[in-house]
């Protein structure tokens, strides 16, 4: 294994392979950037607590894994699969929802969306998981960096009071 290279161009952070090839499962993600970008793939090192995970990017199978900076994404999504079915829309509606936790409406800095299930907010940690509250989602769960939220909601609440 060798060290990680990043570098800061004008278009934003470059990614340098820093891993030998990865062939084993891992879990499937998508990578959501800040600045719009998506990556595919597996990681088998994603920790909340870490500032960087290591992808191998979806098929491409002999190339080395990616060093991702936490700090330059918007969300990390567990998906089932990379394709997922783009004629379905994600219920928010939370109201019948079923699921641990409590009910959250998180609202990103570029205005999207995502409702479910979360037990870890805090609003001083760098982030948090939401479970959707979508029986059919195609998210498993998602990783929330809180630099992208504009707005948390509580949908248990009786006013949907924002905490955020």
């Amino acid at each position: 294994m060798t060290n990680l290279i990043l570098r800061r161009r004008n278009s934003g952070p470059t990614f340098f392979p820093i891993m030998e090839p990865n062939y084993s499962s891992g879990s499937a993600v998508v990578a959501r950037f800040l600045d719009g970008r998506v990556l595919k793939g597996t990681t088998q090192d994603f920790a909340p607590q870490k500032p960087i995970f290591h992808l191998s990017v979806w098929g491409e199978p002999t190339a080395k894994a990616l060093a991702v900076p936490i700090g330059a994404l918007k969300a990390v999504f567990f998906v089932h699969s990379y394709e997922g079915d783009s004629k379905h829309v994600e219920n928010q509606d939370l109201a019948n929802a079923k699921g641990q936790g409590r009910k959250i409406v998180v609202t990103f800095l570029d205005g999207e969306v995502i409702s479910g299930f979360t037990t870890g907010y805090s609003n001083d940690k760098p982030g948090f998981f939401v479970i959707p509250g979508d029986a059919r989602s195609n998210n498993a769960r998602v990783y929330v960096v809180s630099a992208s939220v504009k707005r948390v909601e509580w949908a248990d609440s009786p006013a949907r009071a924002g905490v955020k």
